[in-house]
């Protein structure tokens, strides 16, 4: 009797041995989770500090993309990009700033470049028109900026001829006359006379002249002056676009 009271019944052993298995899995989980989560922690802190702090991945240079009237060199010395510093580190909203204090600037874009530059993008300004000053060709674009130089007069651009007091303002106010004309007339026309913001003239290559007034309305103005030079005249007068003239 005694030896039936202390046999072991099979399935309560394998019972056991199945909790014991489960347990065992239990702890490795549990084990393999903390030295998962060690693992991470570490390779965090080792990426942090390669590239925050370690020389790794440190500044050796800048590349400089979409130049034509600036150098790279002149974007480069502009830039000031810090070597030797990390990479991850480096201010580029300072850079692009100094960048775009840049005369020929319109826009710069400035990126890391892994795994050690600093990526310059640039897009330049581009000339509607060239003034004269003192034996000098400036090219001025769009927003009448003055932005660079020719070595000689370039086909193509219209010349704005200035007086002594002509203001920046009215030099604006003539970009934007260019920019609003057509093709074909802007091919027609060899000069502006700019005396104040109110008082552009344009001078045609046919010799005749185009009161054009402001910038106001240009580009009424630009159509109505593409029906009058149907006709011949020595002078138009588009200044009020409602009420043209021509004189022959």
């Amino acid at each position: 009797m005694t030896d039936l009271l202390h046999r072991h019944d099979p399935t309560e052993a394998r019972a056991e041995d199945r909790f014991a298995r489960i347990r065992r899995a239990r702890r490795w989980r549990a084990l393999r989770r903390v030295l998962l989560a060690l693992v991470v922690l570490g390779t965090a802190g080792a990426l942090v500090w390669l590239v925050f702090f370690s020389s790794v991945l440190a500044v050796k240079g800048i590349r400089v993309d979409g130049v034509s009237v600036l150098t790279t060199r002149q974007v480069a010395a502009a830039a000031k990009v810090p070597t030797g510093v990390p990479l991850a580190t480096v201010d580029l909203d300072a850079i692009e700033a100094r960048v775009e204090d840049l005369a020929p600037v319109l826009d710069a874009d400035v990126s890391r470049s892994w795994p050690d530059k600093v990526l310059v993008r640039v897009i330049e300004r581009t000339a509607v028109l060239v003034v004269d000053k003192e034996g000098t060709w400036k090219g001025v674009d769009s927003e009448g900026v003055v932005f660079r130089d020719f070595r000689r007069q370039p086909p193509g651009l219209p010349v704005v001829e200035m007086q002594a007091d002509t203001s920046s303002a009215a030099l604006a106010e003539a970009a934007s006359v260019v920019n609003a004309l057509p093709a074909d007339i802007l091919r027609r026309t060899t000069s502006l006379d700019v005396r104040s913001i109110d008082s552009i003239v344009l001078h045609l290559r046919n010799g005749a002249r185009v009161s054009w007034g402001s910038a106001d309305q240009s580009g009424d103005k630009a159509r109505v002056l593409a029906v009058l030079l149907r006709q011949k005249g020595s002078t138009y007068d588009v200044t009020a676009p409602g009420r043209p003239t021509i004189r022959p």
